[in-house]
């Protein structure tokens, strides 16, 4: 290899590909530049990983650009790869040239010191040349492909759903409107907006999820999966939630719940598993100043066999447990984070799934069971969050969909013939569920606002850079 163009400090610190006494080229932006009579030290980061290679120049007086490198600095530096006399690192660079290639002043705001989450979400711009944020794109970017790896492993295929979209899928959440109307000059027909002058001729969105459209392609390819973003309009403010997130969303035709929840458990279980053997030095930095238990709550849901228990039987539990609770605990009313924690931390002591929810709290396309009271639904838990995945086994029936659809208010089903239409031309079982990929990081890392996991995150009132 040549290393004459360009070494990253990765192929040096981590993998140790380079040989000692090799001449490199590093590309950086510096964190720290000091200068003494008889020496100077530029330390450089180029992130490919956590740490810094420290360029040392033996005569500053040689090299005047030394006036002008600051912190923030982006610089070439040629040299030879040594081993660092110095304490907190292996290697050094020998500098034998040292470019300043974009300046930066005093006015830079990440200086050597701590700076707190809220400020670095004013500079989002800038808060990926920190060392937390370089550690959260990286993992972030590594997982991303574990995802994909993991299922192109298992035969699943990739598609991709439509970003705008003329559904709702119902009840996944308030909805973002696409349009191209003049807001100063919106057509009205007896009242109303006229969606049909619109660009597409209805009324479109952006997609709350992608699950519709991936049950049609799953019963022509079998197994597949979509990871893509979507769109959320809810006003809340909460650390859990953002308008825009990426979710990744598994269908299995063929499938019934229980494959469902074997999938699920396995997927959890295999993510966690590569971020810890895949991604140990951020997950040592996260574990240094982040979370101190992260990596042993990770290491327990991997080594843990899923409890799996019905609704039923996790209300009884609740409401047999001496906790008081906040939010009432009774048969027809949805868990709450607070009920969900308790049977992962208390009741089990280990990730719980629950399944067979009530009809009447789940949406349209939920199959039924035989005691038409309670769908096919399954929610994975896991200590400290609650909730990280939930899913279903879909009601392919055609009537009973029909009529689920009215009980659920759907007024014009003839919106959704594309979806029944797979329900009247060869018909099946088929599941899948949905995992938001913040939350699976949020968890992972240990960080506490989803805020903080996306590099550029929208939420209410707040949507810069």
């Amino acid at each position: 290899m040549d290393y004459k163009v360009r070494t990253k400090i990765r192929q040096i610190v981590i993998d140790e590909k380079v040989p000692l006494d090799t001449i490199v080229t590093i590309l950086g932006l510096v964190r720290t530049a000091r200068v003494g009579k008889g020496v100077a030290f530029v330390e450089v980061n180029d992130g490919s990983c956590m740490q810094n290679i420290q360029g040392v120049i033996a005569e500053p007086k040689k090299h005047p650009v030394l006036e002008k490198i600051l912190t923030g600095a982006s610089v070439r530096m040629k040299g030879k790869l040594i081993l660092s006399e110095g304490k907190g690192q292996k290697y050094e660079i020998a500098v034998v040239t040292l470019d300043l290639i974009g300046a930066a002043d005093t006015t830079y705001p990440l200086q050597k010191k701590h700076h707190s989450f809220e400020f670095l979400r004013e500079i989002a711009h800038l808060r990926p040349r920190t060392n937390i944020f370089g550690a959260v794109n990286r993992i972030r970017s590594k997982l991303a492909y574990a995802i994909h790896k993991y299922f192109q492993e298992r035969g699943f295929y990739y598609i991709h759903t439509p970003i705008i979209s003329a559904s709702d899928c119902e009840g996944a959440g308030d909805l973002f409107h696409v349009s191209a109307f003049d807001f100063k000059n919106i057509p009205l027909k007896d009242g109303a907006i006229d969606w049909n002058c619109d660009f597409f001729g209805t009324e479109t969105f952006l997609a709350v999820s992608g699950q519709l459209e991936a049950e049609l392609v799953a019963t022509a390819l079998g197994d597949i999966y979509t990871f893509g973003p979507i769109f959320r309009a809810e006003n809340s403010n909460t650390s859990r939630h953002s308008s825009e997130f990426w979710m990744i969303e598994p269908e299995m035709a063929w499938a019934e719940l229980e494959d469902n929840m074997d999938l699920a458990e396995d997927f959890v279980k295999s993510l966690f598993r590569y971020a810890l053997e895949e991604c140990s030095e951020e997950m040592d930095f996260f574990g240094q100043w982040i979370d101190k238990e992260v990596r042993q709550m990770l290491e327990g849901v991997v080594k843990a066999e899923f409890e799996r228990i019905n609704y039923t039987e996790a209300v009884k539990i609740l409401e047999s447990s001496r906790e008081k609770f906040e939010y009432p605990v009774e048969w027809g009313l949805d868990l709450q984070t607070e009920h969900e924690r308790y049977l992962t931390e208390k009741a089990f002591k280990k990730p719980v799934m629950v399944y067979d929810f009530p009809e009447e709290i789940k949406p349209f396309y939920m199959r039924v069971n035989d005691d038409e009271k309670t769908v096919r639904a399954m929610d994975v838990l896991v200590p400290r969050v609650g909730e990280i995945i939930g899913g279903s086994q879909r009601e392919e029936r055609y009537e009973v969909l029909m009529d689920r659809m009215k009980k659920k208010g759907i007024t014009n089903p003839d919106a959704y013939h594309w979806f029944l239409d797979i329900r009247r031309y060869g018909t099946m079982p088929h599941s899948g569920f949905g995992l938001g990929f913040e939350r699976a990081l949020m968890y992972i890392t240990g960080i506490a606002n989803i805020r903080d996991v996306l590099p550029f995150p929208r939420v209410p009132r707040w949507a810069k850079f």
